[in-house]
């Protein structure tokens, strides 16, 4: 079985890695946002970053949520995973389609704008909460810097996105790597020199590599251990009971004026579009 995420740590402890090739990930979130390029690129590496995060959790019922709440033509960006790294999201302006940058690439910070990331883990019953102000709307440059500044962890965030002439993803993916504590400095040296190998992760990704490639592009020179692989995948974890629930703990007025004209009411989920009809009786028995 070919697995899409892979975890590893250097043999010395300096360093841990994890490694995803989210290109069906991104694909499945096409399918139901039916995103522009530049919609997708941003879509895209916001889900394969949470993705990454996700999988640092402990227990199955832990999650971790993104949310890039920028002043860009994009809109709110919000990504949900789970321990697993499978993954959701959502994209308020899927349309947002700019002119492509003087290096050819996606404007994805142009489309993400200025603005605020927050990542918020629920931790069995404790929620934990973080916040940075979006440095360069480029997802990659704004994950290192939260991590810096909110958790003091020197971490690098390769992401990337490639959008194929047809409008699908033609290859995604994702290395998330962080030092760790009395990190040796000759093994972070090589890290630091081995960098512009793993810069462009998407064609690394589309020139045929595997996940077992990047390590060895990423870890260059240093010993290391792979930890374990699994696959991680988009998927929606939406509820009717969890959305009966929540529209029954409207106050009587609210309730009552949801169905002041109709006999049902449509909730439509803003990840997977699923749709759930409710009447008024299902939330007020």
């Amino acid at each position: 079985m070919e697995y899409n995420v892979l975890r590893a740590m250097t043999r010395d402890g300096a360093a841990r890695i994890t490694i995803i090739n989210s290109t069906d990930i991104v694909n499945d979130a096409i399918k139901t946002k039916n995103t522009t390029p530049t919609a997708t690129a941003a879509l895209g590496r916001v889900m394969t970053a949470c993705s990454l995060i996700g999988t640092m959790l402990k227990e199955k019922e832990d999650k971790v949520t993104l949310t890039f709440s920028g002043d860009g033509p994009a809109g709110k960006i919000i990504a949900v995973s789970d321990y697993k790294g499978n993954v959701k999201g959502y994209i308020e302006n899927p349309s947002v389609d700019l002119p492509l940058k003087a290096n050819g690439k996606l404007d994805v910070g142009g489309a993400v704008g200025a603005g605020l990331l927050s990542v918020v883990r629920d931790i069995g019953e404790e929620t934990q909460t973080g916040s940075v102000e979006i440095v360069t709307g480029e997802i990659g440059d704004d994950i290192c810097e939260y991590f810096v500044k909110s958790e003091q962890i020197p971490t690098v965030c390769s992401l990337g996105v490639l959008v194929d002439t047809d409008l699908s993803c033609k290859a995604a993916g994702g290395v998330l790597i962080q030092l760790l504590p009395y990190a040796n400095e000759e093994t972070v040296d090589k890290i630091e020199a081995n960098l512009p190998n793993i810069t462009n992760i998407s064609r690394v990704f589309a020139a045929g590599a595997t996940n077992d490639n990047v390590l060895d592009l990423a870890f260059a020179g240093i010993e290391y251990d792979v930890f374990d692989e699994f696959t991680a995948e988009c998927k929606c974890d939406c509820d009717r009971e969890r959305l009966r629930q929540a529209i029954a703990s409207f106050s009587e007025k609210d309730i009552d004026d949801l169905f002041a004209d109709t006999e049902s009411i449509e909730v439509c989920c803003r990840f997977c579009d699923k749709k759930y009809n409710f009447k008024k009786i299902d939330v007020t028995r």
